[in-house]
């Protein structure tokens, strides 16, 4: 029997690539906000984030968002991403750090 294909993702804040369910998706939408999409549904440019808050500290320290989108991300966005992270993922990184190691995933 054929094997599913996983989708693979690469996380802009570490750059390794994992499994898209195992991710955050950060959603531009066509309005111009930009949130954390739990869903992995809306609509809109969307990039990857780890479940590590380590990684979303990444992005904002290098400003990737501004670069991923290629608009001018404002200070207040990434607050309000880092409050989402923290209300809707607070546990996450917590069950995430406890895995160790890196090299490829999926093969």
């Amino acid at each position: 029997m054929k094997q599913k294909k996983v989708p693979m993702r690469r996380c802009i804040g570490c750059y390794e690539s994992k499994p898209k369910k195992e991710l955050l998706r950060i959603v531009k939408k066509t309005d111009g906000g930009i949130v954390l999409d739990f869903t992995g549904k809306q609509n809109g440019r969307g990039a990857y984030v780890c479940n590590n808050p380590e990684c979303l500290d990444k992005i904002v320290k290098g400003n990737k968002l501004s670069k991923e989108f290629e608009i001018e991300v404002l200070k207040e966005t990434y607050d309000s991403l880092k409050k989402q992270f923290a209300e809707n993922c607070g546990s996450c990184g917590e069950a995430d750090s406890s895995k160790s190691g890196g090299g490829a995933v999926g093969k």
